[in-house]
């Protein structure tokens, strides 16, 4: 490797960092019910403030794993999730499985 060229870094590490950032995982969860306005999605979030939702509603719509569209008269935006996003229906799935087996009591 030549010294202008950084090294490949691991998938793993990326997806970590973008899963990681504070309330994306509960984002992507309440999602995966299907689509929602901003203030569903806070409701079933809940503690996180509206500047903080929509910067993550931004940086998730920019990466791909959600969609937002016109209202349908009950809100002025609805979020739903793209194909990549709902593919994150097993990671939360496999976080559940592993709480339930290892943070049962643990709330």
């Amino acid at each position: 490797m030549d010294a202008g060229t950084a090294p490949r870094r691991c998938p793993a590490t990326t997806g970590i960092e973008v899963l990681q950032e504070k309330w994306v995982l509960h984002i992507v969860h309440a999602l995966l019910q299907g689509p929602k306005g901003f203030n569903a999605i806070g409701r079933e979030v809940g503690g996180c403030n509206p500047t903080t939702l929509t910067q993550r509603l931004c940086r998730l719509e920019s990466l791909g794993l959600i969609e937002r569209t016109e209202g349908d008269g009950t809100c002025r935006a609805c979020y739903r999730l793209t194909r990549a996003g709902e593919e994150l229906d097993g990671v939360i799935g496999a976080i559940r499985t592993w709480a339930g087996t290892h943070l049962a009591g643990a709330a």
